[in-house]
């Protein structure tokens, strides 16, 4: 789970090396590897560890009071946070890490937590020094309404951590029983979360592991995908049909319009939070000359479970409680996994050929990269420097050749877009024809990439 976290980890010891006292924020979605993180760091060190509950501030204090008690430490029935602070155990030894998960819950529910932290971290100053790591899952609260919500106690923060998604090679690197292709199957199903990677076992195929978790109703991910909307929005039934329609295609908000019904401001209001909850994201076209041959943005699901869910699930619910795992994958999942797994197979490439950019393994060193999004198709990926030299990308998946009209396609795409080719390079996870192989001796700036050099 920790695979990764260099970076983090740096972070984490840079504030923690700090002379004085810090509070830092550290937030990321469900399943991101917080909690590990947090656990390997805090393991050689003094620390106390507070997880929040869904409640009122008597109730918090009420049990966190019990929880002093069951460690030792006697409090009053319902303390006070001052009292609770007060009494917080320390060994006297060194920097102390205090650690408060889902520290939102309490927020949203007193204006005192705040402000009786930082009297208690300035009181200690000359006694000791403390690290506090506020956590939370909720990355759209953490991004859009903190800072208003705890207000001038907000200047009292020394920086916030944002726990990201690990990229497509660490799940190479953590499942060493996978194939390539079931490594690229399984991130188009779990994604950069490596809380949901312990889920999936490498000594069996990825469809037996579907079965096992998203599939099985005694599987904890059986209703993650409910569980992700509940906890995070109101009026569910809004945010379900929008998604279910982009799911079905719909990338468009015209799209969406006559799909659902909702008017096109709702559904732009619904769409901005599930933008700022990363479930949803907006793709616009790279920008370029060609702008009246692109579309305006389009809409895409960006939780990878949520999509499975969306894509194979919702609208087989009923099947999906009735029949077996094995026959729901066998009826619902499998003739059309292929498809889904390529849109994701275009974000694997996309990451690798970042990280080849950066280490200088690319015919030039380019400094913006997009999609572009065309009215009659798609480049995958364009990336140029600041001199215009330009690097073109398809990718394929699902199809079992990758052919030369494919490549021809995206020279006319290419033209439609008003950008030269200088570099092109085909990823396929399947066979290339063979006149693309001869394209490809005869052209310097045509590479064909097989998946498994991925």
């Amino acid at each position: 789970m920790l695979t990764g976290r260099n970076l983090e980890r740096k972070n984490l010891n840079h504030y923690y090396d700090r002379e004085g006292s810090q509070i830092v924020v550290l937030y990321g979605q469900r399943y991101i590897g917080k909690s590990s993180l947090i656990n390997e760091f805090v393991a050689d060190k003094d620390h106390y560890f507070y997880a929040a509950r869904i409640c009122s501030e008597r109730e918090q204090l009420y049990q966190w009071g019990m929880q002093l008690g069951r460690e030792g430490v006697k409090t009053s029935q319902f303390p006070t946070f001052a009292e609770v602070f007060d009494s917080l155990p320390y060994s006297g030894r060194g920097k102390q890490v205090i650690v408060i998960d889902e520290f939102s819950r309490i927020v949203k529910n007193s204006d005192t937590f705040m402000p009786e932290l930082i009297r208690f971290i300035h009181s200690q100053w000359s006694k000791r020094q403390v690290l506090v790591l506020l956590v939370s899952s909720s990355v759209g609260w953490v991004e859009n309404q903190m800072v208003e919500a705890i207000g001038e106690s907000a200047y009292e923060l020394s920086g916030l951590m944002k726990i990201r998604e690990l990229p497509f090679r660490e799940l190479v690197a953590y499942f060493p029983g996978f194939t390539m292709e079931q490594c690229i199957e399984t991130y188009a199903v779990l994604g950069g979360f490596p809380g949901l990677w312990q889920m999936f076992d490498d000594r069996i195929s990825v469809r037996e592991n579907i079965c096992r978790t998203l599939l099985n109703p005694g599987s904890i991910l059986y209703n993650e995908p409910q569980r992700l909307l509940e906890d995070s929005l109101r009026e569910t039934s809004v945010y379900g049909t929008i998604l279910s329609s982009i799911a079905e295609g719909n990338y468009k908000l015209n799209d969406l319009y006559e799909k659902t019904d909702f008017s096109r401001a709702k559904i732009s209001v619904y769409l901005k939070n599930l933008i700022e909850l990363e479930l949803v994201e907006k793709v616009f076209s790279y920008d370029t000359a060609g702008k009246a041959n692109t579309q305006k943005g389009i809409y895409r699901i960006q939780n990878h479970i949520l999509h499975f869910y969306f894509y194979f699930i919702y609208s087989n619910l009923s099947e999906r409680e009735t029949s077996s795992p094995s026959l729901f994958y066998k009826q619902y999942v499998g003739p059309a996994f292929k498809s889904y797994v390529g849109g994701y197979f275009k974000q694997i490439c996309a990451q690798r050929l970042d990280e080849r950019n950066k280490t200088g393994r690319l015919p030039f060193k380019y400094t913006k990269s997009g999609e572009w999004v065309g009215k009659m198709g798609n480049i995958d990926l364009v990336a140029q420097n600041n001199e215009n030299e330009t690097l073109l990308v398809l990718c394929n998946w699902d199809r079992p050749m990758m052919t030369y009209e494919d490549y021809e396609k995206l020279l006319i795409c290419a033209r439609k877009a008003r950008i030269s080719t200088d570099f092109i390079f085909l990823c396929s996870a399947s066979r290339f024809d063979e006149k693309l192989h001869l394209e490809a001796k005869v052209k310097n700036n045509l590479k064909l990439i097989p998946a498994s050099e991925l």
